[in-house]
């Protein structure tokens, strides 16, 4: 019986030295199918951050844009009130000039 004891003993050593490569080996598997998942999901976030910034981007340069055109448009306004007062100042000093030609001739005579 001794023997036959020894005998399932080397038997269950056996198959437990078998089945502790089997067991390293998915767990070390395991490990790379979570090492990949984390990379993937990582991956992808940063992708989103990317289109993310992208997209602020480019609707900064949009509000940029519209942002020039109405400073172009004040600007232009600006211009047309300034030409405007120097027009008025200029019909004015024309209307000086007259008035005092007019009052040199009413002296004269």
């Amino acid at each position: 019986m001794k023997m036959n004891m020894s005998s399932k003993a080397i038997k269950k050593a056996t198959f437990l030295l078998a089945a502790v490569p089997v067991l390293l080996i998915t767990s070390c598997d395991q490990q790379k199918v979570d090492i990949d998942a984390n990379k993937d999901a990582t991956v992808d976030r940063l992708d989103q951050q990317q289109e993310a910034v992208d997209d602020a981007a480019d609707s900064a340069k949009k509000q940029a844009g519209e942002n020039a055109e109405i400073d172009k448009a004040n600007i232009e306004a600006e211009r047309k009130i300034v030409k405007a007062q120097l027009e008025t100042d200029k019909v004015k000093a024309e209307a000086d000039a007259e008035a005092a030609k007019a009052r040199v001739d009413a002296v004269k005579e």
